[in-house]
């Protein structure tokens, strides 16, 4: 039986060994038996997702959407899943907000999803591209709740003390000041959750409220610098790079060794949004003692994925909490060489995928999705399990000859050679040029130490032939052998804070197309004219 208020006061007042801090971690732990409890997976992935599927048809059934599609018609069909792969089309972003999304932007009630949207993510990925308005409903909130209590629920996996879950988690995100466009807001989806934070969490939440809402990312990490000594913070989250950025503020600020200088407690990072490998080497440079590392998918569009246990890096798919999955195979019959998605596209249900390929995710969402090309790459590493592990963007790879290079290829090589060279790399990104009659790699390294130019070609050259075979036939025909350029690492910073994406979520792109190549070579020249 839970202990009421009256019994906790009691064994405060009688037993000085039983402090709030105990009482505390004792509930923590029994909330965490429970919410794994209700996490336990009773049905085979295949049925959740049936599952999933038809609470969305219901949920939709009357809005705009679902009756252009004759949703109630569906889900009469003694098999609504053959039904609504038949009849709904594949959109991508354009297509959905040009036929849907922009009706509810501009206020209007039951377009794609029930009710008012009352808050847009604003997502422009990597691509440099405009920003996108993603809705975020008010049942798309909740399943992103409960499911980053699915994820923390894990944490006695990981022999995290339970004490630790009450001391102070710093998240670093976007903004939490939201456009307010009169009858919705828009913003960052961190921000989003920022401004809201969960009532579990907000006894535990830094920077807090005030400090997130400081619109500029200078003027938050100045904020989160002055007030660390006050702080205890055990578990961090965000993305790598603007996670290190402020560890290392805080660090250079009080003349610290290592960050648990000022934060003994420090145990977790739960990180997300960009694979964590090639910063690694430079994060851990900033620790004093090892952390927990726990990966998490969490997109514009909902929370897909967590890594649940520590024996793999791979993520479980989040099976059962308003998203529905397809998986269209990521290959020529299905996209084009500039990685549009064919009308003709193969599409496969979670029953239907294989270990080892990489496919293109579909979402389906409680925000009003509807076969959603979102963009990014998996790859299924434990089917049983639906585990995956993020392989890239479909539009981020190269491919001007046939080398079909992915991103996940290259973040594996550049952590190998900095483990070989023993340098740290701290941000990259890869365009194709033209090399005479053939093709070329235009790499740009972030690399503040020095280093022998012509062992680094060669380091990273071996590393990706041995990662990719296309890669690997390529060399020995079409493709010449790959050029870099080494830059101070704040160079990707600087160029992040003249796009305006200085804001704690953006990400530099790993693959950069020709025009957005050369407006990045241009900014390096304006910096550094040697070069």
């Amino acid at each position: 039986m839970p202990l009421t208020l009256w019994r906790l006061e009691e064994a405060l007042k009688n037993n000085p060994n039983y402090t709030m801090t105990s009482v505390a971690s004792s509930l923590v732990k029994g909330g965490v038996k429970l919410v794994q409890q209700f996490d336990r997976p009773y049905l085979s992935p295949e049925a959740q997702q049936r599952n999933v599927l038809q609470q969305l048809l219901k949920k939709a059934e009357y809005t705009a959407f679902g009756k252009h599609y004759d949703f109630s018609q569906m889900l009469l069909h003694p098999d609504p899943l053959y039904l609504f792969q038949r009849e709904v089309p594949l959109h991508d972003y354009d297509k959905m907000f040009d036929e849907w999304w922009h009706r509810s932007l501009a206020g209007e009630p039951d377009v794609s999803w029930k009710g008012y949207v009352r808050h847009f993510a604003l997502s422009s990925g990597t691509a440099g591209a405009a920003s996108k308005y993603i809705p975020v409903t008010t049942d798309m909130t909740r399943a992103m709740r409960q499911s980053a209590l699915r994820m923390f629920s894990c944490l006695p996996k990981y022999d995290v003390p339970a004490h630790l879950y009450i001391k102070d988690w710093l998240m670093i995100g976007g903004s939490a000041t939201l456009q307010n466009l009169g009858h919705c807001y828009a913003g960052d989806l961190s921000g989003i959750n920022a401004s809201r934070p969960p009532i579990w969490i907000r006894r535990f939440y830094k920077p807090g409220t005030a400090i997130a809402r400081l619109a500029n990312w200078d003027d938050r990490t100045k904020a989160i610098v002055a007030n660390a000594p006050k702080w205890d913070v055990s578990i961090l989250t965000g993305i790598p790079s603007w996670v290190q950025l402020t560890l290392e503020s805080v660090i250079d600020h009080y003349k610290l060794n290592h960050i648990h200088e000022i934060w003994p407690n420090l145990s977790l990072f739960v990180t997300g949004g960009t694979a964590f490998e090639p910063y690694r080497r430079s994060f851990e440079r900033l620790l004093g003692k090892p952390l927990i590392y726990q990966d998490s998918y969490l997109a514009s569009e909902g929370f897909i994925a967590f890594q649940a246990r520590p024996e793999t890096n791979a993520m479980r798919l989040v099976l059962n909490n308003g998203l529905f999955y397809e998986f269209v195979p990521f290959n020529e019959l299905n996209f084009d060489a500039d990685g549009q998605l064919r009308k003709s596209a193969e599409t496969l249900s979670i029953d239907e995928v294989e270990e080892g390929v990489d496919y293109a995710l579909l979402l389906t969402t409680c925000a009003g999705a509807w076969r959603y090309l979102i963009g990014d790459t998996v790859r299924f590493v434990d089917k049983d399990l639906s585990e995956i592990v993020i392989t890239g963007r479909t539009k981020h790879f190269l491919s001007i000859c046939g080398e079909h290079l992915s991103v996940d290829n290259m973040n594996h090589a550049v952590s190998q050679v900095s483990e070989l060279l023993g340098i740290d790399i701290r941000e990259f990104t890869v365009s194709g040029v033209k090399s005479g009659n053939h093709f070329a790699h235009h790499w740009y390294l972030g690399v503040d130490q020095p280093v022998d130019q012509r062992v680094l070609v060669q380091t990273l050259d071996a590393q990706l032939m041995e990662l990719n075979d296309d890669y690997r036939a390529e060399r020995s025909a079409m493709l010449d052998q790959l050029r870099i350029t080494t830059v101070p690492s704040h160079f990707f910073y600087d160029w992040q804070r003249i796009q305006g994406k200085m804001n704690g979520q953006s990400k530099v792109p790993r693959v950069m197309k020709s025009s957005q190549f050369a407006e990045w070579e241009q900014f390096v020249a304006s910096q550094h004219p040697a070069l």
